[in-house]
């Protein structure tokens, strides 16, 4: 039987014991884009035997990673609708599941057609995850946690790429390749149950919350369990909705350049073995980490202090700097001649400034969307896709045609765009036709 949180009780939730459940959702956010992001980087890492054993070319590789985010950009928006429509816990778990079939399924492809539809399938399925995920954020936290529970999805999606290469190179070498997949597809299946076990769409439903905690996440904001549509008319109209998504694309592309192709740089351009490119890559994803986090903290802690309006502008400041580090360091990292380590310390530099943009930005999605959190991040997400598809196909082209330096140099200058984009997009001001 649903409970009902009496106004009194927010108040008191301040004063009395209450669960931490809430933490645990947290938890499990991270474990699922942890995985997700596994599952995506294992191709990556997977890309030197994939290519000898089936004669593949980088054009091929990039379009095979292309079919993925295609798929998983075309269900970004669909995504954020049906976490609002059927409600993030079965929405996510049944994303969870079809993602994780078809990682196992990659296991079995025969060639580029077979392995082209895995992973667009790989994709459609992964689509509505991180849409409700983020609704999740926006139902589970209080206001003032937005920050640490947005980095919770950061946190996974990037330790992801740090422990898969590692994990990834250790399976390949003691049962092959196919056993990297179905491993991870079987996680995936397991995560699916979980998250449906534990993921109650209002965590007043919730028996692991009692009174005091529900009213505490519900502190300040509508209570209404009326499900609607996202105002889709009023948001197109909203200058600072299209910029979000800009920025975004530029923010994704960048990263996925280092998803796609960061472990085949290091081992053509510095000669590193299969085992020590699995260690070297795993640096600038920490680097990644470690600034999320540090983004989350700070935001969390401003959003509690006297002048809690300090934090937007701060988010709009930070997203600026990280892109504009994040070009710097990229295009240093590609101009060195110092040798792998080097490389690798500018790498980090630039993967990790680019945290206070992610983080700026997942952030802004829950103050600007409040119980639209699921469809304006589906839009976000959209844009970074877009930047995920064109990311693998297109640095293939110009590291085949113009070398490696040059291809990093090119995706440093598209930096340039989110800079301008972050300069309409107002994180403390909601969307028209939003609430809290």
């Amino acid at each position: 039987m649903e409970r009902t949180i009496t106004a009194d009780a927010v108040p008191q939730a301040k004063t009395r014991t209450m669960t931490n459940f809430r933490w645990k959702i947290a938890f499990l956010i991270f474990l699922i884009s942890f995985v997700a992001y596994m599952d995506r980087v294992n191709l990556s890492v997977a890309t030197p035997v994939i290519m000898q054993e089936f004669g593949f070319d980088k054009m091929d590789m990039g379009f095979l990673q292309t079919c993925f985010f295609a798929g998983y950009a075309l269900m970004q928006v669909p995504g954020g609708m049906l976490a609002e429509r059927f409600g993030l816990r079965k929405t996510g778990a049944g994303a969870i599941l079809w993602w994780s079939v078809f990682t196992a399924l990659t296991a079995f492809a025969q060639g580029k057609a077979s392995f082209a539809a895995v992973r667009l399938a790989f994709g459609l399925g992964e689509g509505p995850v991180f849409p409700s995920l983020g609704q999740a954020t926006f139902n589970w936290f209080n206001k003032d946690e937005k920050g640490k529970a947005s980095s919770a999805i950061l946190l996974g999606t990037f330790f992801g790429p740090v422990i898969g290469p590692m994990v990834t190179v250790a399976l390949i070498a003691a049962l092959g390749w196919h056993a990297v997949f179905i491993i991870f597809g079987l996680a995936g299946c397991v995560l699916a149950w979980v998250w449906h076990r534990y993921a109650q769409d209002n965590p007043k439903d919730s028996p692991y919350v009692n009174e005091e905690e529900a009213a505490f996440i519900n502190e300040g904001r509508s209570l209404s369990a009326e499900k609607k549509s996202a105002p889709w008319g009023r948001f197109l109209r909203s200058r600072q909705f299209w910029a979000l998504g800009i920025q975004f694309f530029v923010v994704d592309y960048i990263m996925y350049v280092f998803l796609a192709w960061l472990p085949l740089y290091l081992t053509e351009v510095h000669n590193l073995s299969l085992k020590s490119m699995g260690i070297w890559a795993s640096f600038p994803w920490l680097a990644l980490m470690a600034m999320v986090f540090t983004a989350g903290f700070l935001s969390d802690r401003m959003a509690h202090s006297k002048n809690s309006s300090r934090q937007y502008t701060m988010r709009t400041f930070t997203a600026m700097a990280g892109v504009a580090v994040t070009s710097l360091g990229l295009y240093i990292a590609a101009h060195t001649a110092s040798g792998a380590a080097a490389t690798i310390f500018w790498m980090s530099v630039s993967l990790g400034a680019l945290g206070f943009s992610m983080s700026a930005s997942w952030s802004t999605v829950i103050s600007l969307g409040g119980k639209y959190t699921g469809s304006v991040s589906g839009w976000m997400n959209l844009w970074g896709n877009v930047g995920g598809v064109l990311a693998p196909i297109v640095t293939a082209f110009f590291v085949t045609n113009y070398g490696w330096n040059n291809a990093f140099t090119y995706t440093a200058l598209f930096g340039i765009i989110a800079i301008a984009a972050w300069l309409f997009v107002n994180p403390g001001k909601q969307l028209e036709g939003t609430e809290e």
